[in-house]
Formats: C-alpha cells, sequence, structure tokens
C-alpha cells in the first residue's frame, strides 16, 4: 500500500499567516482569556491583511495589532538580517511590513449559542498504535522531522516543504523544496540522506532553481495548510483551520477531541483507530463514531462534550496559540499539551 505525506515549514506564506493569527491571539488570551476571536490573515509581499470579528475585554490600538504581526514575522525568522541576506527582492523583513485591518465584533447571534458549540461542523482524529511516532501515521512524521531539521540548520531559506512517499512502511520517495542561494543542491541532499538513509528517489528544488520565497514567491493565506496540520493523507479532516480561532470553537477544540478520543481508543484496543465527530451551533451534543483500521465500529452514538469544560481541560484559556502552530496540532512536537 501507498502512503504519503508533506509538511512546511513556519516560513511558508501559508504558515506564516497561520502564526501571525495564532501570534495575535495569544496576545489577547494573555490580557484577557475570555476573549472570543476569528481572525483570518492573508500576506503578500509586504503586505497584511487582517479580517475577522473578536469580542475581548482587551482592546488593542490598530498601531499595537501591526506591531504584534511584525513581531510573529521577525519571530519566524524572517529579520532584517535575513532579508539583507538574500535580498529584499526574494523574501521579507517583518519590521517593514504594512498591515490593513478589517476587525468587528462578533456576531450577537452566535454569542448567544456559546452554551454550546460556536457552530456546525465535522471533525475527524486517527491514532496509529506506533509509539515511535507518537500515534501520528509514519509517512506524516518522517516529512515533518525533516522539514523542522532543515528549518532548524540554516542550511537554506526559511520556506522550506517537504514530501514523503512509502510503500508498504519503505521509503520510495523524498521531495524537498529549499531556498538556496550559494549552497549547492548536493549539499542538502547530503544531508537529507545522512539523516534518512536508505535506497529511495530524492529530488531537492525539481525545477533546478529557488531563491525567491516567503510571500514575495506566494499569497499566503490562514487554513490552507489543513492536512500538513492533522494527518498528512492518513486521514478526512473537517472542519476549519484551527489557527484563526479561540478554544471555544469546534474548529479548534473538537479537532483536538477527536484525537484525544482516538489515542484513547487506541491505547483501550491496542490498535490503530479513526473518530468522527459532528456537532449543532448551540448545543452541546455531540454525533460520534469511533473505528478501528479495518472499519470495525468500536463505538457510536451520541456525546455531551461542554466545549466550556474542554477550553478549560486542554488550557486553551492560556497562550499556547502560537507553540501549537509551529510544528502542528499533534505529535511528538506537541507533548506538553493535554490532548497528546
Amino acid at each position: 500500500m501507498i502512503t504519503f505525506s508533506e509538511y512546511v515549514s513556519l516560513g511558508h506564506p501559508d504558515k506564516i499567516a497561520d502564526y501571525i493569527s495564532s501570534y495575535l491571539l495569544d496576545r489577547y488570551i494573555e490580557r484577557d482569556p475570555d476573549t472570543r476571536y476569528a481572525v483570518e490573515v492573508q500576506i503578500k509581499d509586504y503586505t497584511v491583511n487582517l479580517a475577522g470579528e473578536v469580542s475581548s475585554q482587551c482592546h488593542f490600538s490598530d498601531d499595537e495589532i501591526a506591531q504584534f504581526v511584525r513581531e510573529a514575522v521577525n519571530d519566524i525568522g524572517y529579520t532584517r538580517q535575513y532579508a539583507q541576506r538574500w535580498g529584499i527582492d526574494n523574501t521579507i523583513c517583518g519590521d517593514q511590513l504594512e498591515v490593513h485591518q478589517y476587525i468587528g465584533q462578533q456576531s450577537p447571534d452566535i454569542a448567544q449559542g456559546l452554551r454550546g458549540w460556536g457552530d456546525q461542523g465535522i471533525f475527524f482524529g486517527c491514532c496509529h498504535f506506533i509509539k515511535e511516532t507518537c500515534g501520528m501515521p509514519l509517512d506524516h512524521t518522517i516529512a515533518k522531522r525533516l522539514c523542522k531539521t532543515l528549518f532548524d540548520s540554516g542550511i537554506g531559506g526559511l520556506d522550506i516543504k517537504t514530501q514523503v512517499v512509502m510503500e508498504d512502511k519503505k521509503i520510495t520517495k523524498i521531495i524537498v523544496a529549499i531556498p538556496l542561494s550559494k549552497t549547492h543542491v548536493d549539499v542538502v541532499k547530503n544531508f537529507v540522506r545522512k539523516r534518512i538513509p536508505g535506497n529511495y528517489e530524492l529530488i531537492v528544488n525539481g525545477t533546478g532553481r529557488y531563491v525567491a520565497h516567503s510571500s514575495i514567491a506566494d499569497c499566503g493565506t490562514t487554513g490552507r495548510k489543513l492536512a500538513v496540520d492533522f494527518y498528512g493523507g492518513n486521514c478526512r479532516i473537517g472542519g476549519g483551520s484551527p489557527w484563526t480561532k479561540d478554544g471555544s470553537k469546534a474548529d479548534l477544540t473538537l479537532n483536538l477531541a477527536a484525537r484525544k478520543l482516538a489515542k484513547n481508543y487506541a491505547l483501550q484496543y491496542q490498535c490503530g483507530t479513526y473518530v468522527s465527530l459532528a456537532c449543532c451551533i448551540g448545543k452541546q451534543e455531540v454525533d460520534v463514531l469511533i473505528q478501528d483500521k479495518a472499519d470495525n465500529i468500536l463505538l457510536e452514538g451520541k456525546q455531551i462534550i461542554d466545549p466550556a469544560f474542554l477550553r478549560k481541560t486542554y488550557k486553551l484559556d492560556t497562550p499556547i496559540y502560537a507553540s501549537m502552530c509551529r510544528w502542528g496540532l499533534f505529535g511528538e512536537y506537541q507533548q506538553d499539551k493535554v490532548w497528546e
């Protein structure tokens, strides 16, 4: 059986957008843990657009919000020094971003329903019974580990994509896209093969040249890398982006609950498990289906899942959103989180 997954670094334009929103939410929650937040981000070249709704006892000025955006992008590594090294025509610098804001108050029609879930939606979780990968799919874990290793190494630029193809749990192909200026492709190939031994096809920068990157090369938008953030090519994905929402929103919290249920049932039944959840706005009752990898039903029916309880249990009223966004919601780099 062939399986495959990709991963992208925090320097990818879509992940820059995710990180800006997560970083801004942390700043609100530091001052008001009961903040309700839903802000989308788009970044192209040196321009950032924020659009959405915030309800909070904390009120930031436009200048303060713009400064938080710049801090977030600098935090990724897009600093003045980085831009000087690559050239302003090839990458961005957080300090030089222009920020436009279109943020309003949350609709009272939604707010009145917040004793239950803040929207209807469907959500999925999985846990593969593999201890070495913290229950995450193997191809996804390898792609993520390689992406993080390249990102941390400084061997190339910050905007990195990795892709892993496996057949019967053996790697058959690895694809890497990484900005390179003076560093030769062979250096990256040697770097990868030293860390991942085996007989597989390795492609680095398939077009042969990759210098312009970040939002200079591509427009970044929140929520476009959900397969990266969840389970790669190994599980259905539902709901919206978790990176633009506070903990009262099902798009975040029921995805975490699905993963937690999958882990619990995998441990109980000693097998890989898949979880499906469906909720309704204003209601706590959630439809639940839990299956093993052979589609045998382990549980089906309805459960009361209280969003306020999960929000407290998972500590989603604390500023942990940027740390969640860095390397995906699940797996080995989130072992300090309650759902893991």
